[in-house]
Parts: C-alpha cells; structure tokens; sequence
C-alpha cells in the first residue's frame, strides 16, 4: 500500500506578512528548547538606552538544526546568485546585529 502524502496548506494573515525589521538576536537554550529573540536596535545616533524585542522564536533543537542547515542552503545560494556577503570585520565587538 503507497502512502499518500498530505500537502500543508499554511496561512498568513496581513499582519504578519507585512513582517518587521530586527538588526539583532539573541539566542539562549535548555536542554529541551531554543528561545530566538529579534530585536531592532535604534542607530547609534540616537539617545535611546532601550530596545525592543519585536518577536520571540520557541522551538526544539531539531527544529533549530534544521533552521540552521536550511539558513546555510539559501545563504549559498544567494551568494552564488548576487556574491559573497560580507561582514564587517568587528562587528562583533559592537554588540550589534547578528553574533554568537
């Protein structure tokens, strides 16, 4: 007997599809799960102290192996589409955008 395979059909309202800027995250984790959150930092030009998180990520260490991998597939090819992505060196000693 063949398995017949179901298609997801995955919905999203307006809201959500407009999407949001984030130019930082962090990442903590438990045995069991992953906790991601994007946060957007003001540019330094202005005084403020705080920033936001603007949305929360939840999920297995499966899941995020799988985000990962799949991250590291779409990166290639875009690099292979419009070239390599540069960071800036440093980068990570300004404590702002995406480090580990």
């Amino acid at each position: 007997m063949e398995e017949q395979k179901q298609q997801l059909q995955i919905e999203i309202d307006d809201q959500t599809a407009q999407g949001v800027y984030c130019n930082l995250a962090m990442i903590g984790h438990s045995e069991t799960e992953f906790v991601i959150d994007f946060i957007f930092v003001q540019p330094s030009g202005s005084n403020q102290q705080k920033a936001r998180v603007r949305s929360r990520i939840i999920t297995s260490p499966v899941h995020i192996k799988r985000l990962m991998l799949a991250l590291e597939d779409n990166i290639k090819k875009y690099e292979g589409q419009f070239g390599e992505i540069r960071v800036s060196p440093g980068a990570e000693e300004k404590k702002i955008g995406f480090y580990h």
